[in-house]
C-alpha cells in the first residue's frame, strides 16, 4: 500500500467513526425528548447511559487523527480534513452532552404530570436530528449546498425556541404552580437551540474544508 493508499484508508476510518457518532448523537437526541413526552424514566437513564460510547469514539478520533498527522504530515486540505474531523467530533459530544441534560430533566419531573402536551419541543427534535443526520453527510460527501441548506433549518429552530419560550412564559404568569416545569421546559428548548447551533458549526467546517475560508452560518 503506498503512503497515500495509507492516508486514505486512514482517513475513511474517521469519518467511519464520525458517521457511528453522528448516528448515535442523532439517536440520544430522539429518545431523551422522546422519554420526557412520555414520561419514560427508564429511556432517559439509557440516554444518560450511552453518552460514555460516545465519549469513547470522541477519544478514538482524537487518538486516530494525532496519529495520522504524526506519521504522515498532511499538509493544505489533506490536514484540514483531519482538523475539521476534530472539530466536528467536539461539536457531537457536545450535542450528546445536551440530550443528556434533556433525560436529566426528564428525571427532574419524574411522574409529575406535564403541564401541557409537547408538540414543538418534539418538532425542534426532529429538525435538529436531522440538521445532524445532513451535517454529517455534507462532510463525507464535501457538499457545501447540502451545508448550507442544512444551515438555514437553524432558523426553524430558533422561531420554535422563540415560540417555546412565550408560551411557557404564559403559563407561569398565569399560574405560578407551573413556574417550575415550564422553567425545566425552557432549559429543554435551549439545550435543543444549542444543538442546532452546534451542526451549523459543523456545516461551516464543512464549507472552509471545501473552500479554505470560514463562513457564518449562523448570520
Amino acid at each position: 500500500m503506498t503512503k497515500r493508499q495509507n492516508f486514505d484508508s486512514s482517513l475513511g476510518d474517521l469519518r467511519k467513526q464520525l458517521i457511528e457518532m453522528g448516528n448515535m448523537v442523532e439517536q440520544a437526541i430522539l429518545s431523551s425528548v422522546r422519554s420526557l413526552k412520555e414520561g419514560n424514566l427508564e429511556l432517559a437513564r439509557s440516554v444518560i447511559a450511552q453518552d460514555a460510547a460516545v465519549n469513547a469514539i470522541e477519544e478514538s478520533i482524537d487518538e486516530a487523527g494525532t496519529r495520522l498527522i504524526a506519521t504522515q504530515q498532511p499538509v493544505a486540505k489533506d490536514l484540514r480534513r483531519i482538523l475539521i474531523a476534530f472539530k466536528m467530533a467536539g461539536d457531537l459530544e457536545r450535542m450528546a452532552d445536551l440530550a443528556v441534560d434533556i433525560a436529566k430533566v426528564t428525571l427532574r419531573i419524574g411522574e409529575e404530570p406535564l403541564i401541557k402536551p409537547l408538540v414543538d419541543i418534539p418538532r425542534m427534535a426532529e429538525i435538529v436530528q436531522v440538521m445532524t443526520r445532513d451535517s454529517i453527510e455534507a462532510y463525507v460527501n464535501e457538499n457545501v449546498d447540502l451545508a448550507y441548506r442544512m444551515a438555514k433549518m437553524d432558523d426553524d429552530v430558533d422561531q420554535l425556541h422563540s415560540q417555546i419560550l412565550r408560551e411557557l412564559f404564559g403559563y407561569m404568569v398565569e399560574n405560578p404552580r407551573t413556574i417550575n416545569q415550564s422553567q425545566l421546559l425552557c432549559f429543554v428548548s435551549r439545550y435543543l437551540e444549542r444543538m442546532a447551533d452546534h451542526a451549523t458549526n459543523i456545516g461551516e467546517s464543512v464549507v472552509y474544508l471545501v473552500k479554505g475560508k470560514r463562513p457564518d452560518l449562523n448570520a
